[in-house]
């Protein structure tokens, strides 16, 4: 239960992402398609952020001291155009334009998932 609410959340904060970036796009016809798009996004998300990010965060730890952890916005950023990229590679209507709207789609994405688990409580 706690892996669904978890892609939930992730998905209407990739939802949102689609709403406030330009860049970021849902290309589905209807309502359900879109939903069942960002739910197999926030899933394609949530298993690279869980395969890559700690690997990243191990080798790149000396860039996470020196910048005092803004290199995690670029990681971030990164890790949404991948997700993009296998999308794409999965034939899921979603994409990221480009650096610029990973970047600002990251910190939406973010943050919105840090107000939602905070809301439902992450445990």
């Amino acid at each position: 239960m706690k892996v669904i609410l978890k892609i939930v959340v992730v998905a209407a904060a990739l939802w949102a992402a689609t709403q406030l970036v330009d860049g970021i796009t849902v290309n589905a016809d209807t309502t359900a398609m879109r939903i069942g798009t960002l739910l197999a996004v926030a899933l394609i998300f949530g298993i690279v952020n869980a395969v890559l990010k700690p690997i990243i965060k191990t080798v790149g730890c000396a860039f996470y001291v020196l910048t005092l952890g803004l290199f995690a916005l670029v990681v971030n950023a990164g890790l949404l155009l991948l997700t993009s990229w296998l999308a794409g590679k999965l034939d899921v209507p979603f994409h990221v334009s480009g650096f610029v709207a990973a970047f600002w789609g990251a910190i939406i994405v973010a943050i919105i998932s840090w107000v939602l688990n905070m809301i439902l409580g992450d445990d």
